[in-house]
């Protein structure tokens, strides 16, 4: 079932405006598309998150619009996310509106499943290069996620590739199939540091000059 969020059609501009949408628990929002033209919207902050958490931004939503004796229902990807640096809070967010007969470009989060023997019977590090990958595909195709089967990896120092990788029919991965995605290393050894007893050096250094100077004085 498809998720849908309400957005309200906002006339209002500039900075103040944008303080007043915040305090009314409103986030400032745009929507675009291919030869489509551009909406200032405003959502719902909380309404916004609990959609966002669900779908991310590979998965379509139906935009409700609500404007004066209209409303429209639009598929949508969310394809921004702007927040504060300071305060985490989101301050924009772009929707990107699709075409179900037009192929889409995004990022889908991979999920990685199974165990690794290589961790479980060597004490190996998995270590992951990816957590997202690109792919194109048509939007009814795209995948809510990509798994990462771990368990194929059973020795230390081996690694999965994108080539592994079980891509759904239909999507196009847009990043070389070669590149790496996870790898399990060795942990690494612990460098035990020997102290060195400074006055026993002193002490040796000492006994040599001596030993040296006897021999000079037997020559």
């Amino acid at each position: 079932m498809t998720m849908s969020l309400l957005a309200k059609i906002r006339n209002e501009k500039g900075k103040s405006a944008i303080k007043k949408f915040r305090k009314e628990g409103l986030i400032p929002a745009e929507l675009y598309g291919h030869k489509v033209e551009n909406l200032h919207l405003v959502v719902d902050n909380k309404e916004f998150k609990k959609v966002f958490k669900l779908a991310g931004e590979n998965t379509i939503i139906n935009l409700l619009i609500e404007a004066p004796n209209k409303k429209e229902e639009i598929p949508v990807l969310i394809h921004d996310v702007q927040t504060d640096y300071l305060t985490n809070d989101i301050i924009h967010v772009d929707f990107y509106q699709i075409r179900m007969d037009e192929k889409v470009k995004t990022h889908v989060p991979l999920e990685f499943v199974g165990k690794s023997p290589a961790v479980e019977n060597y004490g190996g590090i998995l270590n992951k290069s990816m957590n997202e990958i690109e792919v194109e595909a048509l939007p009814q195709d795209l995948p809510s996620s990509i798994h990462v089967d771990i368990s194929k990896i059973q020795e230390l120092n081996q690694s999965i590739y994108v080539k592994d990788l079980n891509i759904p029919k239909g999507v196009k991965v847009l990043v070389d199939l070669d590149t790496v995605v996870a790898t399990v290393i060795p942990q690494k050894e612990e460098v035990v540091e020997e102290t060195i007893d400074i006055s026993a050096v002193k002490v040796e250094t000492e006994e040599k000059k001596l030993e040296r100077e006897r021999e000079k004085e037997k020559e």
